[in-house]
C-alpha cells in the first residue's frame, strides 16, 4: 500500500514485522518492531486508528488482528501493517523486489 514519505524522502518511523512475510497472519506469532528517533519508551502504538498506549515499548507479539501503526517521539506515524486472522493466505516476502527477480510465494493454511 501507499505510505507518505517525509520531505527528505525517507519514512522517519518504520514498523517492522517478524516473520517478514506479507500479509501478516495472527497464527504466525507476529512481532511488531517500531524503529525511529527517540527512545523505546517514547513509542506510541495505534490499533485500527485508535491510540493503543505506550506500555508495550518498541516491540511486542500481536495477539489481536487489526491494523497497527506506531510513532516514536512525535516524529511521524509509521506506515500501517495489517495483521489478519485469515485461515488461508498467499504470502510474499516483505522486502522490495526489482523487475526480473525471482519471487517466492507461500500458500499457507
Amino acid at each position: 500500500g501507499w505510505c507518505p514519505l517525509s520531505p527528505t524522502g525517507a519514512q522517519t518511523t518504520q514498523l517492522l514485522v517478524e516473520p517478514s512475510w506479507r500479509p501478516a497472519v495472527l497464527w504466525d506469532r507476529v512481532t511488531l518492531i517500531c524503529q525511529g528517533l527517540g527512545t523505546a519508551s517514547a513509542t506510541t502504538w495505534y490499533k485500527d486508528g485508535q491510540r493503543w498506549g505506550q506500555e508495550r515499548g518498541n516491540n511486542f507479539t500481536v495477539t489481536e488482528s487489526g491494523t497497527y501503526t506506531c510513532d516514536r517521539s512525535g516524529s511521524r506515524l509509521s506506515c500501517p501493517v495489517n495483521v489478519s486472522n485469515d485461515q488461508v493466505v498467499l504470502q510474499v516476502p516483505a522486502q522490495a523486489m526489482l523487475e526480473g527477480e525471482t519471487l517466492t510465494l507461500r500458500c499457507r493454511y
